[in-house]
């Protein structure tokens, strides 16, 4: 070994550290721009939202996404118009929908836009079966305020401007009453210590299912009168023929066809009376008496 050598095998080694962790310090300060827009680009969809309350729309904001411990939904809106979970995005570049499928820059984005699906369904398992089918899954696009298209999963795309609109213009599905609700059960389930589980389909009729809980915030019916006296039910009639009845109709059918078939054997039909030979001419000129 030379002069010098080791020293200068510590010094590559050394600089092979200084460009890793390099490349390190780099990829943490994307995530950290990464996370600092995303919670500014959340920030500005809350504060868009907060326009529909005036429309009876009532929103949550950086709840438990159920069945995911270290996930998020980023906002949930309750209106008339349903149940709307939103996924909100703040990227740069272009973005566009072609061909039914979500691009950033050229890129797919199949994995943001089926998330968006997965946490509308995550939300819609924890809501009444005649509930479930008005959950839907949008995504809101910060940067790029005017878009307003459909992927082919159904997953609506809506830039920022256009966020409130599109919501205020959904057919009217349910009354003041469920949206009060709907919301005060979401806010109940996704927003306390830990995340609810992700249901499943045998899960969705038990009386411990979350979905249950939406019965005590419902206004009960006023009690009618005169509870305590009972409701007579009418009596059922039986189905099953009496046993007796079915002998005596048995008998008198057999009775009938013996009786039947006797008269069928002594009937006899009476014989025409046989003429007797027709009188000549001379007889009956006999036959007349002489004047």
């Amino acid at each position: 070994m030379a002069a010098g050598d080791r020293a200068a095998e510590q010094s590559r080694l050394a600089a092979e550290r200084v460009a890793r962790l390099r490349r390190e310090l780099e990829q943490a300060e994307r995530h950290s721009q990464a996370w600092s827009a995303g919670a500014a680009g959340e920030a500005t969809v809350a504060a868009k939202m907060s326009e529909l309350a005036a429309s009876g729309w009532l929103d949550l904001h950086d709840v438990h996404w159920p069945g995911r411990p270290k996930a998020n939904l980023d906002h949930i809106l309750v209106g008339p118009g349903g149940i709307i979970v939103v996924d909100a995005k703040n990227w740069s570049g272009n973005v566009q929908i072609s061909d039914g499928r979500l691009r950033q820059n050229g890129y797919r984005r199949d994995r943001e836009v089926l998330g968006a699906s997965q946490q509308s369904a995550a939300v819609a398992a924890l809501l009444e079966p005649q509930h479930r089918r008005l959950t839907q899954g949008w995504i809101c696009l910060v940067a790029q305020p005017a878009v307003d298209e459909t992927t082919e999963s159904g997953v609506r795309i809506l830039g920022l401007d256009a966020l409130c609109p599109a919501a205020a213009h959904l057919p009217h599905v349910l009354d003041a009453t469920e949206v009060q609700v709907i919301h005060a059960h979401l806010n109940e389930q996704l927003t306390g210590p830990a995340s609810p589980p992700l249901l499943t389909t045998a899960e969705f009729a038990g009386a411990d299912a979350p979905a249950a809980a939406l019965q005590q915030w419902r206004p009960r019916p006023r009690a009618e009168a005169n509870l305590g006296t009972p409701l007579r039910q009418p009596r059922r009639q039986s189905r099953r023929p009496s046993c007796l009845r079915a002998l005596v109709q048995l008998a008198l059918l057999f009775v009938g066809a013996s009786l039947l078939m006797n008269f069928a054997a002594s009937y006899r039909p009476a014989a025409p009376p046989t003429p007797g030979p027709a009188p000549t001419v001379s007889q009956t000129i006999q036959t007349i008496p002489a004047r």
